[in-house]
């Protein structure tokens, strides 16, 4: 069975996209109340570590594990975060997250693999100084590595490009198939390889460009998600809903009317927007799509931030907040999941966390392969 650590944990998402193959022998989190959401889904059985990051020994690492997992926060790297990239508090923990990966070369434990997530603003934050820095860091440590954006779109009704850095220990043999000669769509964007391209030299001898086939059609829609009667959340007033509609522009307010004219259930979501009206002021502004993809769940860190459905329904028009409940579905988790009590802390536990299908694919695609030719290579030793 191939074993992991994971840091930056949250509740887990990324071990639930592992699976039951695999055998988590640490994970850390700086977050108490995430802490008690990873136990009540994955057990106490002592893996989990709630503190600081930089505080960390590697001597309380158990084991020798064949994946290191890291989603370091995002906030500095984001678009709409500050701009400190690297630099930053939050962002900048890849660095104590490296230091210990440094601790394990040293130790004579080097993972196999070390896969970090983040947003695509990763890719142009600082002029694409921080892309730049990640990439040097893995090859100095010895990893070859490979970058790649995957949308949750394609498992889940949710848009949520996010960037992927996996590197894989050089003197581990990689093999052919998991390898293309030259980037491919999707998963190699205009805007990644851009990055790419401006890298240095010697940190592009130990470029991979890892091979990842298209998963199936997604199975589900925004609307097959969505609770007629949520625990968490209740369904606005026709006064609420019509406030929603007064603060729409005339191009919204066409996409509703046709939704009422399909004769179908639609599920759209609303996101409140500033915008220029006509005489140059900004003014807020409800916009909504009806594409059958919610928009990209983020930390409920404002009202604005927090996204509202619409079902249409014929001639009725209703809207709410979106529960925690389907927050958890868009990321992939299955309703068994344990979520928070308190809404705002289950939307953000899912709306920090990495999309549990994304994880799933990357594992049958890389990881596994890689750690399953490891493993035979041991038998035959």
């Amino acid at each position: 069975m191939a074993s992991f650590y994971e840091f930056f944990a949250g509740g887990g998402m990324a071990r639930a996209g592992l699976g039951s193959g695999w055998r988590c022998l640490f994970a850390n989190d700086f977050d108490a109340k995430k802490g008690l959401t990873y136990q009540a889904n994955w057990g106490t059985g002592g893996e989990l570590h709630v503190g600081d990051i930089r505080k960390i020994e590697t001597s309380s690492l158990q084991g020798h594990a064949d994946l290191v997992w890291g989603s370091f926060p995002c906030q500095d790297l984001s678009l709409a975060g500050n701009g400190a990239g690297l630099s930053g508090d939050r962002s900048g923990t890849f660095y104590p997250f490296w230091d210990v990966i440094g601790g394990l070369i040293a130790d004579g434990r080097a993972p196999k693999i070390v896969a970090v997530e983040n947003v695509c603003g990763t890719l142009t934050s600082h002029g694409g100084k921080d892309f730049e820095a990640i990439c040097k860091t893995f090859a100095e440590a010895g990893y070859r590595f490979g970058t790649l954006v995957i949308n949750a779109e394609l498992f889940v009704p949710q848009s949520r490009p996010r960037l992927f850095v996996i590197g894989v220990r050089e003197d581990a043999e990689v093999p052919a198939e998991l390898m293309v000669e030259a980037p491919e769509a999707p998963f190699h964007t205009r805007a990644l390889c851009r990055a790419i391209e401006a890298l240095p030299a010697t940190t592009l001898e130990k470029l991979i460009w890892w091979k990842l086939p298209l998963p199936g059609p997604r199975a589900q829609s925004f609307g097959d998600l969505i609770e007629e009667e949520p625990e968490d959340v209740e369904w606005h007033t026709q006064a609420q809903t019509k406030k929603l509609l007064d603060m729409m522009s005339t191009v919204n307010l066409r996409k509703v009317e046709e939704a009422k004219t399909t004769g179908r259930r639609i599920v759209g979501g609303v996101y409140r927007r500033t915008r220029f009206d006509e005489t140059g002021s900004k003014v807020q502004r409800a916009e909504v799509r009806f594409d059958e993809v919610a928009g990209c769940l983020r930390t409920p860190a404002g009202g604005s931030s927090r996204q509202v459905i619409m079902v249409v329904d014929g001639y009725r028009v209703r809207t709410r907040l979106i529960s925690a409940r389907e927050t958890a579905r868009l990321m992939g988790l299955a309703d068994s999941y344990i979520l928070p009590r308190r809404y705002n802390d289950a939307y953000h536990l899912t709306g920090d966390g990495v999309a549990v299908p994304v994880v799933r694919h990357l594992a049958e695609h890389i990881f596994e392969p890689l750690c399953r030719d490891a493993h035979q290579q041991l038998k035959v030793a």
